[in-house]
């Protein structure tokens, strides 16, 4: 893409509609009792009724429809007391029917929003609809020259298909909203939300309009995204491709493509299908959906606290930054480990003042030191020698002052790479920080005599240098010395 099509953004409106197929968290698929699990060896998951033989029947998992309304509740949905399924037909080696049971005339959820902020400010997305579909198989191409194989362990994996309105207008916006989509899964425990096994994944719904037109451009799908940094660069790709096009008098295909990562490209893969195309009519060998009033009451009743709750939550409870806060609901398992470990300090700790320093110490070193190792390794740095029991230990050597707050940085670091407990750490290679009045004093008065001309330089206005003689007693004492005191002492002294 030229210069010149990133320019002329400003003069075209984006619409955009996300299609999101998630995988339910049950533990049998949608119409048999096949194990729904992931990484088992090809073909081992499956029976007869997910391999589509002749005459075999289709039974509803009643927890996939629970987790269903689930959703829909937590997004403000309306759910229909009754829904049907239809056959979806196409022909593709990994759907051994022919056809995907789904919901279409009727579908178990409508209307609902999500919540985004854009540089304009928050504004809702609104969902169209929520419904219930079986996943096909997986075709397999990579390593296996001039041919591919089909696993079908995923045919029959139950899958909520969450469908926007058109109402997003960039790609941060997309991005946004599948964050706090996923945010809104995980918390319900609706969905995992692993994009790298595939249990969240994005169909894209593209086209472009000059601003202030209320009739739609020629939609572009981009199917079977799963990442959020793709979409974004399949997005930016895909928008600056079709306005090179229609500034060029070229004519915008209706059809789906596909995203190619290594070229950051999209890709033609098939002329788009309409609904007419799949030839739907409804499951013979369903009944309708019909839901009690009881079944829903009780799913809304056990709502968990959502992401927005609980960000606000954090703000005005514990008095967090909206920022950190959000950056700590963004990954539901973070936001436990930090609770926990803020309860274990209160149980120590009586003074508002006291607890608001452990506050402080404890929100920074998560959303540095554990957020960063979270992303480095994975959720495992939240458990085992390096959980929050472990991390708390870690922070309580250094509020009691026999450690420095970049020590215990360093340590935890260590700790995840090493597995090992910090605590044993710090034991290991001697890390005991001096706090000793007199040991530092001795510390700040060698460092000054060793620079007169920088002390008689400070004593003359130039403020700047204290940062260089607590540098100097923390290079003296190799990284040992409480910076809290070293400040304290050096203060003293430099005002004589």
């Amino acid at each position: 893409m030229t210069e010149s099509s990133v320019s002329l953004w400003g003069q075209w409106e984006v619409v955009v509609g996300l299609e999101v197929h998630t995988q339910l968290l049950t533990k049998s698929k949608l119409f048999c009792r096949c194990e729904n699990r992931f990484g088992a060896p090809p073909n081992t998951l499956v029976c007869p009724v997910c391999l589509g033989h002749p005459g075999t029947l289709p039974v509803l998992n009643g927890e996939a429809v629970r987790l269903g309304v689930r959703a829909g509740l937590a997004a403000g949905c309306r759910v229909s007391p009754v829904s049907t399924f239809e056959r979806k037909h196409y022909f593709y080696p990994d759907l051994p029917k022919g056809y995907q049971i789904s919901q279409y005339a009727q579908p178990l959820l409508t209307g609902g929003s999500l919540r985004i902020r854009t540089e304009a400010g928050e504004r809702m997305i609104r969902i169209h609809r929520m419904h219930l579909e079986e996943d096909a198989g997986k075709n397999l191409h990579a390593g296996i020259p001039d041919r591919s194989h089909v696993d079908l362990n995923r045919a029959g994996v139950p899958l909520l298909e969450i469908v926007s309105e058109p109402d997003i207008r960039s790609p941060d916006e997309a991005v946004d909203y599948l964050k706090r989509l996923r945010q809104l899964l995980r918390a319900t425990k609706v969905s995992d939300g692993n994009m790298e096994e595939g249990s969240f994944r994005c169909d894209i719904n593209l086209s472009i309009r000059r601003p202030g037109t209320s009739v739609f451009g020629t939609r572009v799908e981009i199917k079977n995204v799963n990442s959020f940094r793709f979409v974004h660069k399949a997005m930016v790709y895909e928008i600056e491709r079709q306005i090179e096009a229609v500034e060029s008098g070229e004519k915008i295909l209706q059809e789906t493509r596909l995203f190619d990562p290594v070229s950051g490209r999209t890709k033609p893969m098939r002329s788009k299908e309409e609904a007419l195309d799949y030839r739907y009519f409804p499951e013979p060998d369903l009944p309708h959906l019909v839901l009690s009033p009881s079944l829903i009451e009780e799913e809304r009743l056990s709502l968990p606290e959502l992401p927005e709750q609980r960000v606000e939550r954090l703000c005005t409870e514990i008095g967090l930054s909206r920022s950190d806060a959000e950056i700590l609901v963004a990954e539901e398992s973070l936001a436990r480990y930090f609770e926990e470990g803020l309860e274990r300090f209160r149980s120590g700790i009586a003074d508002e003042e006291g607890l608001r320093k452990v506050r402080e110490r404890w929100t920074s070193f998560v959303l540095s030191e554990v957020l960063r190792e979270l992303n480095r390794r994975g959720e495992e740095v939240l458990s085992g020698p390096t959980g929050v029991t472990h991390a708390v230990d870690l922070l309580e050597k250094v509020l009691g002052g026999s450690l420095s707050f970049s020590q215990a940085k360093e340590v935890y670091g260590r700790a995840a790479e090493e597995k090992k407990t910090p605590v044993s750490l710090v034991e290991e290679l001697g890390l005991v920080q001096v706090s000793g009045e007199g040991e530092l004093l001795a510390l700040v008065e060698a460092v000054l005599a060793e620079n007169t001309e920088e002390v008689a330089a400070y004593r003359g206005g130039k403020d700047r240098l204290f940062g260089f003689f607590v540098g100097a007693v923390m290079k003296k004492s190799r990284g040992k010395a409480n910076p809290e005191k070293v400040n304290e002492i050096l203060r003293n002294k430099l005002k004589g």
